[in-house]
């Protein structure tokens, strides 16, 4: 039963080390899902911002080049839509005669293209030098509208490698959330598993302990009855030359009475019987 107790305790205190292990796990990849989660969302603002700025760039840009081809290249000029005017505007044109004041354009240089603020990011480096000394109206035009075509075509690039990095990342996560998943799902059932194995065993332990307790108390009433024979063995042992000299001692004085009797006269054995009957009447 110590031996079984021993054995017990032992296989309680392995899986008690094997519970902590896994709710360690448990716990690390909770707070891994969360630095990951914190993560995406912070690579997805990122993106998000740009993508944002990027293609304000690339309005401005084409804004700017579209200025440009007005002065240089009016062919190639696209004139803004016109505005409709709604019905109050109407009505103060053709009263006035002349058309009604618009409001000033917002956004960047009042072009009216807008871009979000950015935090914490570092300063955009100083623009390419690019423009030399005043040769030709048609070179000058050609250089500023080849760097606006490169840079449009640039911010291009840069939009679909931030798409394609961006759809990795997601794709990565969703990955990686679906394992976490997985793997906390097995986890906390093998988790489980074990806490009702540890508490099986706690309560064969209990049941162990309880039969030794009893086995002990059996044990200890054998021993002092060992204990109480082996005391009258020692009695018998100590007296056993007196005893048996005692009892040679009879059979001898049994011997020589049996002989006195073999011998005596009848007679007077039958006198003393009536005697003895007499005394008794």
């Amino acid at each position: 039963m110590e031996t079984a107790i021993e054995n017990v305790k032992e296989d309680i205190a392995k899986l008690g080390e094997e519970i902590d292990a896994l709710k360690a796990g448990i716990k690390e990849l909770d707070k891994m899902v969360m630095e990951a989660t914190e993560q995406r969302k912070e690579e997805n603002e990122d993106f998000k911002e740009l993508m944002a700025s990027d293609t304000a760039a690339k309005e401005l840009l084409k804004f700017a080049k579209n200025r440009l081809n007005q002065f240089y290249n009016p062919k190639l000029y696209k004139a803004p839509p016109k505005k409709e005017l709604t019905r109050e505007d109407r009505i103060v044109e053709n009263m006035s005669g002349t058309a009604a004041p618009t409001a000033t354009p917002g956004g960047i240089a009042g072009t009216g293209i807008e871009v979000f603020a950015q935090t914490n990011k570092k300063a955009p480096p100083p623009p390419p030098e690019t423009f030399g000394p005043y040769t030709k109206k048609s070179e000058d035009s050609m250089g500023v509208m080849a760097m606006m075509d490169l840079l449009i075509a640039d911010l291009d690039k840069e939009m679909t490698e931030a798409e394609t990095e961006e759809k990795d990342a997601q794709v990565d996560y969703e990955t990686t959330m679906r394992d976490s998943a997985e793997k906390r799902t097995k986890d906390s059932k093998l988790l489980g598993e074990k806490e009702s194995t540890k508490a099986d065993l706690e309560a064969d332990l209990e049941t162990h302990t309880e039969d030794k307790a009893s086995t002990a108390k059996e044990l200890m009433s054998t021993m002092q009855y060992i204990q109480s024979l082996h005391n009258e063995c020692d009695w018998l042992l100590k007296y056993f030359d007196v005893r048996k000299e005692a009892r040679a001692s009879e059979i001898d004085a049994l011997g020589k009475a049996k002989a006195v009797l073999a011998g005596a006269d009848y007679s007077l054995l039958q006198t003393r019987s009536l005697g003895f009957l007499w005394r008794t009447e």
